[in-house]
């Protein structure tokens, strides 16, 4: 048995040796042209560089104003993923515990608002927050990317609350607890898990955005780093290491939350139903 398992799992871990290498070449890639001259990258645009020129990323740094850009990027996230918790938490909420007319409907309908696409609403959105005096802000674009994303953590999180017990909640009602009690007293340290995930979720696609950041932010002090990074692409579209470097530095802080909270996030994701069964 023991020799079947081994040969059965050496196959298995080459074909994840594979695919591991296939995510990881372009950004090994991208990390040498980083550090390369643009001579040496024209000359070998797939090899290490022969000398590392970490001047690449001071250079991409100032030019590309990343310093403004990650900290209108953290503004957003850490706005966004409040807004989004607290939003899809309660509505969550209402529709896994508060037995409400019509769920079924409901749920559908937030199916179908999420899997429609978002260029359909780009242009009335924009005059829309054009006469509201909300384009070119940052909380304006807060507001968007909690209607944008509310939905799918909405879902999430419904299917979330659908597996925990619900004996802690009917004593808490015999105690004469009020819902709102219940919900942060007795389903929020219970639902961690999915809070998290939906905050990584959210946090993540917030922090990548560009179709509506570079639509509703034209200020260049208050770009987030998506469109802060479009922007200098446009003025050093020759000069690859340092789009390069400046890519890598807007790359680098999700993948170390991500690598710090995959194993939650992955137990959040398994425990909602969403993974697949």
């Amino acid at each position: 048995m023991r020799a079947g398992t081994r040969r059965l799992g050496i196959p298995s871990y080459l074909v994840l040796g594979l695919l591991g290498l296939f995510a990881l070449g372009p950004l090994v890639l991208f990390a040498f042209n980083s550090l390369q001259t643009r001579s040496e990258l024209a000359s070998k645009p797939f090899g290490p560089p022969t000398s590392l020129h970490w001047e690449n990323f001071g250079t991409a740094w100032r030019e590309a104003n990343m310093a403004a850009g990650l900290q209108n990027s953290a503004i957003v996230v850490l706005g966004t993923v409040a807004g989004v918790c607290v939003i899809s938490g309660l509505a969550a909420y209402a529709l896994a515990r508060m037995n409400l007319p019509h769920t079924g409907g409901i749920v559908l309908y937030l199916v179908v608002g999420g899997a429609l696409p978002t260029q359909m609403f780009l242009v009335p959105l924009f005059l829309l927050w054009a006469r509201l005096d909300l384009d070119d802000s940052l909380f304006g674009l807060i507001v968007v990317y909690w209607a944008l994303f509310a939905p799918f953590a909405t879902l999430l999180l419904r299917s979330f609350l659908l597996t925990l017990p619900p004996e802690y909640e009917e004593a808490a009602r015999l105690d004469g607890a009020s819902e709102f009690c219940i919900l942060t007293r007795v389903i929020l340290p219970v639902a961690a898990p999915g809070f998290l995930t939906v905050a990584l979720v959210t946090g993540l696609s917030a922090y990548n955005e560009f179709l509506f950041a570079v639509t509703f932010i034209q200020d260049a002090d208050t770009m987030p780093v998506s469109t802060a990074l479009f922007s200098f692409q446009r003025g050093f579209s020759q000069d690859y290491t340092l789009l390069s470097a400046a890519g890598l530095i807007m790359l680098l802080p999700m993948v170390v939350l991500f690598l710090c909270l995959q194993r939650r996030f992955i137990h959040g994701i398994a425990a909602s139903g969403l993974g697949g069964a």
